[in-house]
């Protein structure tokens, strides 16, 4: 997995992991790894959304005056 995947494309192969660990039939090792993959996945999601959230409110804030 790429640090450089959008949003968009992590949260796809996301729901992708998410959908093959409930279909079952993995062995363990498997799930294991698709677990993981899925964290990861998640923590780059959540990585995305916080830099957003980040950069949308530098643009509503207003600036703080200086003194």
């Amino acid at each position: 997995m790429s640090d450089k995947l959008s949003y968009e494309e992590a949260r796809a192969e996301l729901v992708a992991t998410v959908e093959r660990l409930e279909a079952g039939g993995a062995t363990l090792e498997e799930s294991l790894a698709l677990w993981e993959r899925g964290e990861k996945l998640a923590d780059l999601c959540q990585s995305h959304l916080e830099g957003a959230r980040e950069r949308l409110k530098a643009r509503t804030e207003p600036e703080a005056d200086e003194d």
